[in-house]
C-alpha cells in the first residue's frame, strides 16, 4: 500500500526537519539590554538599531527586571540574523500597534518573552476601526531574497493584540494576499521555516477579519516549512494556524504535543445572527427565480466581511440556489494551489471546540496530500473535525491512528479526491462516535477517475463510515 510508506516518508522527513530548527542560531556579536525603558541608552529599542547597522547575527540579551511598556513598534530593519534571548521579561502595547516588526526578512530567534496587546477586542470593538490592526510579530520578508528565511520561538507567548498574532509575509499584497487558489499576489524565491517550541498564543485576532494566530504567507516558488513543539493556539479570532502556499513550493509540518483549541469565533454568531436574510437560502426550478429577487450581500452589520453568500444558476441565468452562511474559521488550516504538496505529522495533539474544521488541508493542483495522525483527540468541532480536500490531479493519502473523533458537528474525518488521484486511507485503532449529529463518522470518497481504499482495522466507530469510489476493509473483512 502507498499511503503507509508516504506516511511514514512524511513524519520521517518532519522529524528531521525539527532536529534542524531546534539548535539556535549561533551569534558573532552580543548587545546587553540593561533598561526596561522604551528607548534610550541600554533599551531595546536602541538594541535593535545597534544590531541593524551589523552584517553577522547579533544576539541581543535581555538582564533587566520589569516589563517594557512600549510606545511604538520595535523595529529591525536589518538583513542579518538576530537572536533576542529573555528571561521571562513582558513587552507589552498598550494600543492597537505592531509590538515586533521584522521588516527586511532578517531571521529572527526569540526566546524567553511574552508579548501583549490591549485586549478588549470584538467584532463590535474592532481594531482596525483606528488603523492597522497589530500584530504581534510581523515578518516581512524582501522581494529580492533568496534561501531560507527561519522564525524560531521559544518560550514565547503572544497575546492580546487586535490582528495576527505571528505573521511570516512573501506576499506583495501583505494583508490583502488572500489564501489558496484565489489568494493574489507574488512572493521572492525564498523559503520560510517556523520552529515553535513552548509557544503560546492566545486571546488574539478578534480586532479584525481573519486575523489568525499564526500566519504564514507564500507566493514564490519556495517551501514553508512548519513545526510545532508542546504549543497551544486557543480563543484565536480565525485560524489558530494557517499556511498558505500559492505557488509551485510544498508544505511541510510536524506538531506534537500542541493544542488548537476553541478558535475561530471573531464572526460571532450570536452577534450576527440578527443581520441574516430572512429566508438565508432556497432552492428553485429553472426559470423560477432571478438574481434580483433574492437577498443581496448582507450590508450595514458589524462586519459585512463575516457573510458569505454562494448563488448556483442555470443555463438561461436563473437562479438554481443561494445561501448564506458565517466565515467562521478552524483550528489549524494548510492551503497548497500550485504544484506541491502538503505532507503534515500531528501527534499527541488536541483539535476541540473550534468554530469552523479543526484540520482543514486543502491541494487545489497535482500535488499530494500526505497525512499522519497519531493519538490525537478531536471533539466539539463545529464541522468536521479532520477534512482532506485534493481538487487537481494529486493523490490523498493519510494513516490516523489511535485518533479519537468525538462529537464533532461534522463528521469526524472526511478525505475527498475530486480529480483523477488516488485516495489511501489508514484508520488503525482509536475510535469514532457522535460526529455529524449521529450521522457519518468517516467519510472517504473518490469523485473523480482515480482509485480509492479504505482499511479499518481496530477501531471503535459507532456512527456510519460513507464510502464514494472507493473500496472498504474493515478488520480484514
Amino acid at each position: 500500500m502507498l499511503f503507509s510508506t508516504r506516511a511514514l516518508t512524511a513524519s520521517c522527513a518532519t522529524l528531521a526537519l525539527a532536529a534542524a530548527l531546534a539548535a539556535p542560531a549561533h551569534a558573532d556579536e552580543m548587545i546587553t539590554v540593561t533598561s526596561a525603558s522604551d528607548s534610550g541608552a541600554g533599551s531595546l529599542r536602541a538594541a535593535l538599531a545597534q544590531a541593524a547597522q551589523s552584517d553577522a547575527t547579533t544576539r541581543i540579551v535581555l538582564s533587566h527586571a520589569g516589563p517594557i511598556a512600549l510606545e511604538s513598534t520595535l523595529d529591525y530593519e536589518g538583513t542579518a540574523p538576530l537572536v533576542i534571548v529573555g528571561s521571562g521579561q513582558d513587552i507589552t502595547m498598550a494600543g492597537n500597534a505592531t509590538l515586533l516588526k521584522i521588516g527586511a526578512g532578517a531571521d529572527l530567534d526569540l526566546s524567553g518573552v511574552t508579548l501583549s496587546g490591549p485586549g478588549g477586542y470584538s467584532i463590535k470593538a474592532r481594531g482596525d476601526k483606528t488603523g492597522a490592526p497589530g500584530k504581534g510579530i510581523f515578518v516581512d520578508l524582501r522581494d529580492d531574497q533568496t534561501g531560507v528565511v527561519r522564525l524560531s520561538l521559544r518560550d514565547v507567548t503572544v497575546q492580546g493584540v487586535a490582528g495576527k498574532g505571528v505573521h511570516v509575509s512573501d506576499c506583495t499584497l501583505a494583508e490583502q494576499c488572500g489564501s489558496g487558489g484565489g489568494g493574489a499576489g507574488e512572493g521572492s524565491a525564498a523559503g520560510i521555516e517556523v520552529y515553535l517550541e513552548n509557544v503560546m498564543v492566545r486571546d488574539l485576532g478578534f480586532g479584525a477579519f481573519d486575523a489568525d494566530g499564526v500566519r504564514v504567507d507564500e507566493r514564490g516558488p519556495g517551501d514553508i516549512r512548519f513545526t510545532a513543539i508542546n504549543s497551544t493556539f486557543t480563543n484565536v479570532g480565525a485560524d489558530g494556524v494557517e499556511l498558505d502556499e500559492g505557488q509551485d513550493g510544498n508544505v511541510w509540518t510536524d506538531v506534537t504535543g500542541t493544542h488548537f483549541d476553541t478558535n475561530g469565533g471573531y464572526c460571532d454568531p450570536a452577534v450576527l445572527a440578527a443581520f441574516m436574510p430572512e429566508m438565508p437560502e432556497g432552492e428553485f426550478e429553472a426559470g423560477a427565480m432571478q438574481e434580483a429577487n433574492i437577498p443581496g450581500p448582507v450590508k450595514g452589520s458589524p462586519d459585512d466581511a463575516c457573510f458569505e453568500r454562494e448563488v448556483s444558476t442555470y443555463d438561461d441565468g436563473s437562479v438554481e440556489a443561494y445561501e448564506f452562511g458565517l466565515d467562521l474559521d478552524d483550528g489549524f488550516d494548510i492551503d497548497e494551489a500550485g504544484a506541491g504538496s502538503i505532507r503534515a505529522s500531528v501527534t499527541r495533539s488536541t483539535v476541540i471546540g473550534n468554530l469552523d474544521e479543526g484540520l482543514d488541508f486543502d491541494e487545489e493542483d497535482a500535488g499530494d496530500i500526505v497525512l499522519n495522525v497519531s493519538k490525537v483527540e478531536t471533539r466539539d468541532n463545529t464541522d468536521d473535525s479532520i477534512k482532506m480536500s485534493e481538487a487537481g490531479a494529486g493523490g490523498v493519502s493519510a494513516v490516523l491512528s489511535d485518533a479519537t473523533l468525538e462529537q464533532n458537528g461534522g463528521t469526524g474525518a472526511t478525505f475527498e479526491q475530486e480529480d483523477e488521484g488516488d485516495v489511501e486511507v489508514a484508520i488503525l485503532g482509536g475510535k469514532s462516535m457522535g460526529n455529524d449529529d449521529g450521522g457519518t463518522g468517516i467519510k472517504v470518497a473518490q469523485d473523480g477517475d482515480g482509485a480509492g481504499v479504505l482499511i479499518v482495522s481496530g477501531a471503535q466507530i459507532s456512527d456510519e463510515i460513507k464510502t464514494h469510489g472507493v473500496t472498504l476493509s474493515r478488520d480484514g473483512l
